[in-house]
């Protein structure tokens, strides 16, 4: 694959960090070099999600992607492949930005876990106050 011409998309979500490559043609969509259906087994709604940039720029049959993910769990990964599927199309075509854009998929969700803070038991936790 790797004399193929491709274009690449880095999308990032929580902890989760995905590579993302478009080439042309009608082959299975590759993750972490497993089937997409057969990686997202457990969450049968993720396969949708990660499809939805080919959907909405009707590109499903004429594209297929190979990512590679790593960090996070499965709902971040699947948002992180989204964002950098997404990425990848309006790289391709620019015009392609805008239907992306409408449907929500070009921003990064910039929320994460906030960090523990010591003396205390979790982020914003404190622990038990006694008076006496």
């Amino acid at each position: 694959m790797s004399k193929e011409k491709y274009f690449e998309g880095v999308g990032r979500r929580k902890t989760a960090t995905s590579r993302v490559r478009i080439y042309a043609g009608d082959k299975a969509n590759m993750v972490n070099g497993i089937a997409v259906d057969t990686y997202f087994s457990s969450m049968p709604a993720a396969i949708d999600l990660v499809i939805k940039p080919f959907r909405v720029t009707d590109l499903e049959g004429k594209f297929y992607f190979s990512a590679t993910v790593s960090g996070g769990g499965l709902a971040a990964q699947v948002d992180s492949i989204s964002l950098g599927l997404a990425r990848a199309i309006y790289s391709m075509d620019e015009m392609l930005k805008s239907p992306l854009r409408k449907a929500g998929l070009v921003t990064r969700d910039p929320r994460a876990v906030e960090r523990k803070k010591y003396h205390q038991v979790k982020a914003r936790k404190k622990p038990q106050f006694s008076k006496r």
